[in-house]
């Protein structure tokens, strides 16, 4: 069955709870999500991370990639960026670069960010630039979305983003779960009209 790739990197767990609320959003309109994350990147050369995380979606591979229809990408905010995590994983996506894996299918980006100007566009705008030298088609919410208009925490036309307060404390607002599950049925209902099945 064709599925949209669900990928993401949390720390403290609200871009895994966006993870899960666009997964959800997939599944209504009608495709498989499969969720992923990405292991931490470690300061210490020698160290190792175990295959399997020890809670969580499981880690992705390029594979998991190669065979979606479409791509929900999240992370939270790092100085208006990607986390180095998730940048890690894009830096050894050359193969399915090459492959032109990736071209053609629908994309879009969530973010988490612990201030309400901590960066959540500029990290959105910089999430999209791999995606887009992949050739994928992106997709951002339109204002049709009414929770854009109305909310008072995170969200944003160019995708779903949630504050999370500088100790982590605050919860997925209603607005901010009805924009996450928005982006899911937007890129399962565009894979659906591209014909972007996966492998």
């Amino acid at each position: 069955m064709a599925y949209i790739l669900v990928l993401y990197y949390s720390r403290h767990g609200a871009t895994a709870e966006m993870a899960r609320l666009v997964a959800r959003g997939v599944e209504e309109a009608g495709l498989e999500a499969r969720l992923r994350t990405v292991p931490a990147v470690s300061t210490v050369c020698e160290a190792v991370a175990d295959d399997i995380p020890e809670a969580g979606a499981p880690y992705v591979d390029l594979d998991d990639l190669k065979g979606c229809a479409g791509l929900a990408l999240g992370s939270p905010t790092r100085f208006g960026n990607m986390a180095s995590a998730m940048k890690y994983f894009w830096d050894g996506t050359s193969p399915l670069w090459l492959a032109g894996a990736l071209a053609g299918k629908p994309g879009g980006v969530f973010t988490s960010t612990g201030t309400l100007h901590g960066g959540q566009e500029s990290t959105l705008l910089t999430m999209m630039l791999p995606l887009l030298h992949h050739g994928m088609i992106i997709s951002g919410l339109p204002y049709t979305e009414t929770e854009l208009l109305n909310t008072e925490a995170g969200g944003t036309p160019y995708g779903p983003s949630h504050l999370a307060g500088t100790d982590n404390s605050r919860a997925v607002t209603d607005d901010e779960k009805a924009l996450c599950r928005a982006l899911g049925r937007r890129l399962s209902g565009l894979a659906s009209k591209l014909g972007t099945g996966g492998e």
